[in-house]
């Protein structure tokens, strides 16, 4: 006998969960402090087929630090459920990957980058990267200056 299968998850580490101290601690422009990246996780994946979404707190690390966005698909064989599942897998890596990237990482930079040039309907804007000396330097003279 045959049916179709569940795929689900109640959260993915790339991009479904704000955990500013374990999944998303390598986050360092302030938002590994908000639920930006599993509410947006969620919302794509709903959007591009999943069968159910939720958002939900706890975990590993512990309640109230941290917010999971997890997914079920029915898989039935379908053309549309691979269609579904194509599109928000594609959707739900890359998200947690883009975000990285955004917040500077470099490795996140580097994956994005080949991402996108493997699938040329990726389209993510890239950081704009600057000096780090002229930032420090900028941050000192407005130290001063308030002094």
């Amino acid at each position: 006998m045959k049916g179709p299968i569940v795929l689900g998850r109640d959260h993915h580490d790339v991009s479904g969960t704000d955990s500013p101290f374990r999944e998303t601690s390598n986050i360092y422009d302030g938002s590994r402090f908000t639920a930006d990246m599993a509410i947006h996780n969620v919302i794509g994946d709903s959007f591009r087929g999943a069968t159910w979404v939720s958002i939900h707190n706890g975990g590993g690390v512990g309640w109230g630090e941290v917010i999971n966005g997890g997914f079920g698909m029915v898989l039935d064989g379908s053309k549309e459920a691979e269609e579904n599942l194509t599109s928000m897998l594609f959707w739900d890596v890359n998200n947690g990957i883009s975000r990285r990237s955004w917040a500077r990482n470099k490795e996140a930079i580097f994956a994005i980058k080949r991402a996108m040039a493997a699938n040329p309907e990726l389209k993510v804007t890239l950081p704009n990267l600057v000096d780090e000396n002229l930032l420090e330097n900028v941050y000192s003279d407005i130290l001063s200056k308030d002094m």
